[in-house]
């Protein structure tokens, strides 16, 4: 190893998750999410029901020139591979914050700047969940090097005697951008902020470069203020009501704070522990807000976990623990003390290759098709296509689900047929294609991992169709293994 510096090395670790997640992207289906917001690019708007728009147009080039999920894929691995750049980038830059004339506030010496950056690129490589996030393109995939850019900013604020208009600017585009990519970004808005305040004498207050980058994020969002107001704040609305959750409960924040550990790898959280105990004083509050960027999103997701919550919500927040775990990490390592972190880093890469081995293989099937994850991932293409052939047959007036989870593939792989949902809950479905109209005919799908009973019944007992035929089927089979079941049935006057 010694033929590489810390930088090299990072690089060639960066490349070699890198070429994994390209071929796993090329070798599975579009999942429920990935589906969905590749529709966004396929229905650009100012914004969208669920999500602000960057999502989806960031995809659109892509996504109008072709259909393949590897190459619409490449999105989000590059957008992973940028993440760890910035990762090591920000590492180094807060390596040289602590060790240089803040020296006074350090305990002892640090490692190199390179080495802290090796150890912060390895934390998050061996982390599973962004793996995740580096095939599929979420709103979180595009905050985590948004995030780990203002805080890039925050440092060369905290640093420079002279915070030029340029870095304004880019600071203030950073916060628009953000912003436009999830509404969570308003959680790195305030850490942000904490950094500014943290500091004796508030000059910026003053500074046109402060007001500019104000602007400057202000008006980069307001194409989402704007489809919010048109559209009733109906996007606001479900995102207070989706954080709030369902009652609140206890073994709901035991059981997310246990996945955390798990889907992150206590290999970051060990580094962490380690920043904080052998790096600073506890009196060092800029260091303190900077840990903000962690913190603040952290503690408001583990808040509203008692009441419902995903494990992903958090990524940008562990990207931006990334460079303190790494620093810790480096200190620990300087010491001759290897086995823990060796120990943690191996057993963390072993569980990703295994998770990746998993959904190549279809996962575990057993006499429950849904208990098998992995079947929501293989099928769908096909699936898609026969229900489109099915609708031009039949001459139904579109394709129809029980719930949206099953519409965003249905939509993807069946395009240009319209989907409808047939719940009742209000989604982006309903602004794409409307409702059912009455006395439809309509081609119903019914997946074997959410299965629901046709709709078929007295009219005046609410929406239903008049009777269902059974059509056809569609079994998904993966080395020998039948992962799941299509049903295809035509549903006439709704």
């Amino acid at each position: 190893m010694r033929q590489y510096s810390s930088s090299g090395w990072a690089a060639i670790c960066i490349g070699i998750a890198t070429l994994v997640h390209f071929a796993l992207g090329f070798a599975i289906e579009f999942s429920v999410d990935e589906a969905h917001y590749a529709l966004y690019a396929q229905h650009l708007a100012w914004s969208y029901f669920d999500h602000p728009p960057l999502v989806g147009w960031i995809q659109w080039p892509v996504v109008a020139l072709t259909n393949s999920e590897g190459i619409i894929r490449l999105i989000p691995e590059l957008l992973w591979a940028i993440s760890c750049i910035l990762v090591f980038q920000v590492t180094m830059k807060l390596h040289d914050f602590l060790q240089g004339r803040h020296t006074g506030y350090l305990t002892s010496a640090l490692p190199s700047a390179n080495a802290c950056g090796l150890m912060a690129v390895l934390a998050i490589i061996a982390a599973p969940i962004p793996h995740v996030l580096a095939i599929g393109l979420l709103p979180d995939t595009l905050l985590a090097p948004l995030s780990l850019g203002l805080m890039l900013m925050a440092l060369r604020w905290l640093t420079k005697d002279h915070f030029t208009i340029a870095d304004w600017m880019i600071t203030g585009a950073l916060l628009g951008f953000a912003g436009l990519s999830k509404y969570t970004a308003f959680f790195t808005a305030m850490t942000l902020l904490f950094i500014f305040l943290s500091q004796p004498q508030k000059p910026w207050m003053t500074k046109a470069g402060f007001w500019l980058a104000m602007c400057i994020g202000f008006t980069l969002i307001t194409p989402v203020l704007f489809w919010n107001w048109a559209n009733d704040w109906i996007s606001f609305k479900y995102q207070i009501a989706h954080g709030a959750g369902s009652e609140w409960l206890w073994s709901r924040l035991s059981a997310y704070l246990g996945i955390q550990v798990l889907a992150y790898g206590p290999l970051l959280i060990f580094g962490a522990y380690l920043f904080i105990k052998n790096c600073i004083r506890s009196n060092y509050f800029s260091v303190l807000a900077l840990l903000g960027f962690f913190a603040i999103p952290f503690a408001i997701f583990t808040s509203l976990s008692g009441g419902g919550g995903l494990p992903h919500w958090t990524t940008p927040a562990w990207f931006c623990l990334a460079p303190f775990a790494g620093i810790g990490l480096a200190k620990r390592w300087s010491t001759q003390h290897h086995l823990a972190i060796r120990s943690l880093f191996i057993t963390q890469v072993a569980l990703c290759c295994i998770g990746f081995a998993y959904v190549l293989s279809g996962g575990i099937n057993s006499a429950a098709i849904k208990s098998n994850p992995i079947a929501d991932l293989y099928g769908w293409k096909m699936a898609g296509q026969k229900a489109a052939q099915l609708a031009q047959a039949t001459h139904a007036e579109g394709i129809a689900v029980h719930n949206w989870t099953l519409g965003s593939r249905a939509a993807w792989y069946a395009k240009p047929v319209p989907v409808f949902v047939l719940d009742q809950r209000q989604d982006q479905f309903d602004l794409w294609f409307g409702q059912l109209p009455r006395r439809t005919n309509i081609l119903l799908i019914n997946w074997s991992g959410l299965t629901h009973n046709p709709p078929v019944g007295d009219q005046a007992s609410g929406a239903q169709f008049e009777h269902c035929e059974p059509l056809d089927s569609l079994e998904m089979v993966r080395f020998g293994r039948t992962l799941s079941t299509f049903e295809f049935s035509l549903c006439k006057s709704w």
